[in-house]
């Protein structure tokens, strides 16, 4: 896993370049402690690159590294795991190490950048300099799992796997844009191709970018997540339930049996869950030796999985590693957040992902883990939520519906909440039924899935009303319409995640905390040729009898006797809700007050001091939307103190 930066210059700096790129570079150097380069072109491009070494550690896997005729330079993070096939067909190549980034180089000379891209397993985000053409080309996988962002600074291109690189660019700007702050507020995260500041974006999961020397600039596609989905619903399988699993476990067995090629230290992440006990048995079926595994613990009960994740590692005979961790410990990571993640980010289970990170690099340099099960096999609970409700309004004639949505919106959701109170309502219903009244109005207008999809994964369902002079971007509106086509909401709720919340949300979480302690973390399960077959699989065989992850599980119980792992469902998380009444109290107090909202001048005080005092008193949990808030004010925090040249909370390792 590595860094990599670079920039193309429109004209000459008042410093040298090379001390330009060399200064990017070293803002990532937890991605890659190895080895560092750099390379300028007299055009005016450069490229900077942090190695952490995992396969070819000698010096022929340095980078920037040129292909074997010299037309292109590349810098490369990520992994390419079916190298070894690719380097046979290029047999008659002469080879000066055994890295996946020469046989990349020399796919690309052989094929062309589109082709030998197509041919690709893995995770990967890419420069490409090409010479002879003049070209700049930046490549980012199938499903989002390396990042890289890009922009401009004064005219001048600029790129890097972190923000905080382009950050150290002269004359970038760093401006906020407001429009993708309503965003992140709405859902935790900046959805791609956005980012949290004017004029850089997020190269989009399975795109090629390519831009001339005249400035003009392509981007497109390689791979398309909704094409495969369409594909795959349109033309299913037609298979029996035993030749289904028999298939997908040799698809998963394959996807890992690569991702355990390196020449480092090797372990998994286990929380005892079917996805990641999948993982870890697989593995084990194809290891020698004792798979190392990590998991991490809590005192509080309700948070806890390290138990589960005990009786797993004993039956797999793993060579286990649990750390219980205080209280203390975890909110010791918070004051690390804004530096590790460089833009606001509000998964609260960023810190024991973190964590358990920290822990899995005492001993290896390589994690696997389960991501991606949820979204591919119908794991989350939000799913038969959207599906129920969708039967609901689908069913009631358009008129109806347009005429009920019509007289709920003429009462204040504040209204029906005192009505309410009055009445003996079921449990589910006693938290702000006006809120989930007017919600319910909006379904029944739009008459459509999607916006039921929206509301489930908004932390803040109208952002424009708590972020200051910005009008929310329609990415997510836009991209959930094109969804549509796609024959039940499930289905388009499990690849709305594919877009929306795997690459911008999970895999951002994961990227950033392992690589903040220069851990390399791999994915088997979004290998793309098991994403491809499990959009194949009609739904039947990922959601049965109520019961998700259908086909998952029974690959598992070939490994794992089911009473091991059958259990609800508990996330990874952390119990913020009760940290904010408790020992995080006078931070956020001190974050949320008033003065410190208008000093920030982008948050409306306003609706944030009222769920703050409502959850303060423990008449509301009103986690969600007050971490976002949470979040973005102490990166704001950290923002101004980068840019009066004070050192960072916890930026020693970023």
């Amino acid at each position: 896993m590595c860094g990599i930066a670079g920039f193309w210059q429109i004209k000459t700096f008042e410093e040298p370049p090379l001390d330009v790129l060399e200064r990017m570079g070293r803002r990532l150097a937890h991605r890659g402690p190895d080895d560092s380069g750099t390379f300028y072109d007299a055009s005016g491009v450069g490229l900077a690159f942090r190695r952490l070494s995992i396969i070819d550690l000698s010096p022929q896997g340095h980078q920037p590294m040129a292909s074997a005729s010299g037309r292109y330079m590349i810098v490369f993070n990520g992994e390419v795991y079916n190298f070894e096939e690719i380097r046979a067909e290029l047999s008659e190549q002469c080879w000066r190490g055994h890295s996946d980034t020469e046989v990349m180089l020399a796919a690309i000379e052989r094929w062309g950048l589109h082709a030998a891209v197509s041919r690709f397993v893995g995770m990967f985000a890419f420069a490409l300099w090409d010479s002879q053409e003049r070209k700049l080309h930046l490549v980012r996988d199938r499903l989002g799992i390396k990042p890289l962002y890009y922009g401009y600074a004064a005219g001048h291109f600029v790129f890097a796997s972190e923000l905080k690189a382009i950050c150290e660019f002269p004359a970038f700007a760093a401006s906020i844009d407001r429009n993708a702050l309503a965003l992140y507020m709405r859902f935790g995260y900046v959805p791609a191709p956005h980012s949290i500041y004017e004029d850089v974006h997020k190269l989009p999961q399975g795109h090629i970018l390519s831009l001339s020397g005249d400035g003009h600039s392509v981007v497109r596609p390689f791979w398309s997540a909704l094409e495969v989905a369409k594909e795959g619903v349109q033309n299913p399988l037609e298979i029996d339930d035993r030749e289904a699993i028999t298939q997908l476990e040799e698809k998963l067995r394959q996807a890992v049996r690569l991702r355990m090629i390196a020449d480092v230290p090797l372990g998994a992440f286990l929380s005892g869950g079917i996805d990641s006990s999948t993982v870890v048995a697989l593995m084990r079926s194809e290891s020698s030796h004792a798979v190392k595994t990590f998991s991490i613990g809590f005192h509080e009960h309700a948070y806890n999985e390290a138990g589960h994740a005990q009786k797993v590692a004993a039956y797999l005979g793993t060579d286990h590693t649990e750390l219980y961790v205080t209280a203390e410990d975890a909110l010791n990571v918070v004051p690390t957040l804004a530096a590790m993640y460089d833009e606001p980010f509000a998964d609260s289970s960023q810190i024991p992902t973190h964590l358990v990170s920290r822990l899995a690099r005492r001993e290896v340099t390589v994690s696997l883990s389960g991501d991606g099960g949820d979204e591919l096999f119908g794991g989350y609970s939000r799913y038969p939520f959207i599906d129920s409700m969708w039967r609901t309004v689908g069913r009631l004639p358009r008129p109806l519906a347009r005429g009920a949505a019509k007289l709920v919106q003429t009462i204040s959701p504040q209204n029906v909440n005192r009505i309410f109170r009055h009445l003996r309502l079921p449990r589910r219903l006693e938290h702000a039924p006006g809120e989930k009244l007017k919600a319910f109005a909006d379904f029944l207008l739009s008459g459509t899935p999607d916006t039921i999809y929206l509301y489930a994964m908004s932390h803040w369902r109208a952002p424009g009303r708590v972020v200051i002079g910005a009008r929310e971007p329609d990415t997510a509106v836009e991209t959930l319409a094109k969804l549509r086509s796609l024959p039940s909401s499930t289905e388009m709720s499990m690849l709305a995640d594919l877009f929306f919340y795997l690459p911008d949300d999970i895999l951002v979480k994961v990227d950033r905390a392992s690589m903040a302690v220069s851990l390399e973390v791999r994915v088997p399960l979004l290998d793309h040729r098991v994403v491809e077959f499990a959009w194949k699989l009609p739904l039947r065989f990922k959601i049965r009898h109520g019961k998700a992850k259908w086909i998952l599980r029974q690959v598992l119980y070939r490994h794992v006797p089911p009473e091991l792992v059958e259990r609800p469902k508990m996330g990874f998380g952390v119990p913020i809700d009760y940290w904010l009444r408790g020992p995080l109290k006078e931070w956020a107090e001190d974050l949320l007050s008033t003065e410190s909202l208008e000093r920030g001048g982008f948050l409306n005080p306003a609706p944030i001091r009222e769920k703050w005092q409502e959850h303060r008193s423990g008449e509301r949990n009103w986690e969600y939307p007050l971490w976002n808030a949470l979040m973005f004010q102490d990166w704001l925090l950290s923002l101004d103190r980068r840019r009066k040249g004070y050192p960072l909370a916890g930026s020693r390792a970023y």
